[in-house]
């Protein structure tokens, strides 16, 4: 059956008065509106949105966004407003929204204005707010741009992580109206700048990433911050043009792709390093993306380069032709427990390997391998591989286990739920108390009060003040206890459904794990098992609420060997 779409009415005033277009005016006359183009029955049924005692100039308002949630579940056919305004006063922000509405297929009604996406003269309306919308972006890029290109000029460090190799100092210097200016650039730190060329002279010799990550982990090689390296940090180390000397390979390289090249030709002469300025985009809770090499715009460094132009060109040249022989995740990989399983010796993630052979029942066979084994070649860790198809079966074989009413597992959601339960008949008798002293004290306060209308001055006028202060400052004490213990009680009523959940879920694992697809299986097994240790002989197995864990040396009957080289 196809759901009923509404028709919404939005309605903003920036404060509360009692003059002009009031919150219902607005409403009253919109409804009027959809009377009449629509029906009564429309109008009668319009989804209401008020946002009162918020400004125009931006969308952060708390009833806007939930009706661009309803908008975007599908809830809404139209949106009607009694004038543009009341949506925003940005240009950009209002032409955004249009076109947001119009990809969701959501009319756009605005009275006052006569504007109405469903006709032709609405229509053209949206485009004209869109053509200024772009011009209004276009504006700021280049804006940016501009500004990028005056600090191209100088080669400054403009703040943040220095790359490692350098650190950061400060210089100044006298403008030509005589004000001082200070900027930042790079200087080299002497250690980190030997593992940098080094990391270089590594890769250009073995021409892979994977052999130079191996390298620097048999040689116990730690980032700036005390860390292992990381293939995707020493990409990072490699396509960095910070490190190359401005030399004429450089320029010739930078002028192949197409980069803005803010120098002149005889200024790359080997004596300064590169700076590229806008290489990367920067959006909050994201890692940062680099964008296209067109959109660079690169200048000579303040600072020395490390790496000569021709090593650092041919290292571009080699990256991108290892590209199409990168990782490709295997697409047959039944594995269960990636993510889960660790590696007891250092601790590492153990990651599923594909054989080309098969077992007796017809399925691949794989193994799981610590990554620190594998990427060091055995030098960091020699922990041995574990057969994958064994283990995923016993595990699943101890989860089909759990909801036995005497299973250790139960107990622990039994023993959950009474605390969780004991608490909260802990919390409601404190709350008791906490609201009777409450009372007790607004009582005596009021008592005070009274007496200390008779007592206006003399000397016990003095001391009543300061009584009643001294209650008013235990009565917000308590008051505040009591808001704690709101938020502490709220928590348990979502913790019971948790457990409701989770119980569920394990009394009905047995019954259909066999019938999940792979996907599923993954996602079951993570509601209830919070780690597997294998320490080169056992597994242990660690579930969610207990630090106990469960040894599969004494699970399995098979006389199948758990590790893929046991003899």
């Amino acid at each position: 059956m196809k759901e009923h779409k509404c028709i919404a009415i939005y309605s903003r005033k920036s404060k509360f008065t009692g003059k002009g277009e009031s919150i219902e005016n607005q409403i009253e006359l919109c409804r009027q509106y959809i009377r009449v183009s629509s029906g009564d029955e429309a109008a009668d049924g319009a989804l209401i949105y008020e946002d009162e005692g918020f400004s125009g100039g931006n969308l952060e308002r708390p009833q806007f966004k939930r009706m661009m949630l309803d908008a975007k579940g599908g809830k809404l056919s139209t949106i009607v407003v009694y004038r543009l305004d009341r949506i925003s006063r940005n240009i950009g922000d209002f032409a955004g929204l249009i076109e947001s509405l119009n990809d969701m297929k959501i009319s756009f009604v605005s009275i006052k204005e006569q504007f109405d996406t469903n006709s032709p003269m609405g229509r053209a309306m949206m485009y004209i707010a869109s053509v200024f919308s772009q011009l209004e972006r276009e504006t700021i890029a280049e804006r940016i741009r501009d500004n990028m290109h005056e600090l191209a000029k100088s080669g400054r460090w403009l703040g943040g992580t220095t790359p490692t190799g350098f650190g950061s100092e400060q210089v100044q210097r006298l403008t030509v109206d005589g004000k001082v200016r200070k900027s930042c650039k790079l200087k080299i730190i002497s250690e980190e700048a030997e593992l940098i060329r080094l990391i270089y002279a590594k890769f250009l010799e073995t021409r892979s990433i994977t052999n130079t990550d191996a390298f620097l982990l048999q040689q116990n090689y730690l980032t700036k911050n005390g860390k292992n390296f990381t293939r995707f940090a020493i990409k990072g180390i490699l396509t960095n043009p910070v490190y190359a000397k401005a030399d004429p390979a450089v320029w010739d390289y930078f002028q192949e792709q197409g980069v803005d090249l803010f120098a002149e030709q005889a200024d790359f002469n080997g004596d300064r390093g590169v700076m590229a300025y806008n290489r990367t985009e920067q959006k909050p809770g994201r890692t940062n993306q680099i964008r296209p090499m067109e959109e660079w715009i690169v200048a000579l460094g303040a600072h020395q380069g490390l790496i000569e132009g021709a090593d650092w060109v041919k290292a571009q040249y080699l990256l991108e032709q290892n590209r199409s022989k990168g990782y490709r995740k295997p697409r047959s990989n039944v594995a269960l427990l990636s993510g889960l399983l660790v590696c007891g010796d250092c601790g590492d993630y153990m990651r599923p390997k594909l054989s080309k052979r098969e077992n007796a029942a017809g399925e691949r066979m794989f193994s799981y391998v610590c990554e620190m084994k594998e990427r060091s070649r055995s030098q960091r860790c020699k922990i041995r591989n574990v057969n994958g198809n064994l283990l995923d079966k016993m595990v699943v074989e101890e989860l089909k286990k759990l909801p036995q009413q005497d299973s250790q597992f139960m107990q622990y959601l039994k023993q959950g739920e009474q605390l969780i339960r004991g608490n909260r008949e802990e919390y409601d008798q404190q709350m008791e108390q906490l609201q009777k002293a409450m009372g007790e004290k607004e009582r005596e306060i009021s008592a005070l009060l009274s007496t200390l209308g008779k007592a206006y001055g003399s000397v016990a006028e003095e001391y009543l003040l300061r009584r009643i202060e001294d209650l008013h400052s235990q009565a917000e004490g308590l008051r505040m206890q009591s808001e704690e213990l709101r938020r502490l009680t709220a928590g348990p009523a979502m913790v019971d459904m948790q457990f409701d959940l989770l119980r569920q879920m394990v009394t009905s694992f047995a019954a259909t794990i066999d019938s999940m697809t792979v996907e599923q299986q993954r996602a079951a097994i993570r509601t209830c098992v919070r780690k597997l240790v294998w320490d080169g002989e056992n597994i242990e197995l660690y579930l969610f609420g207990s630090e106990d864990e469960v040894d599969f040396s004494e699970l399995s009957d098979s006389d199948e060997p758990l590790c893929e080289d046991s003899k």
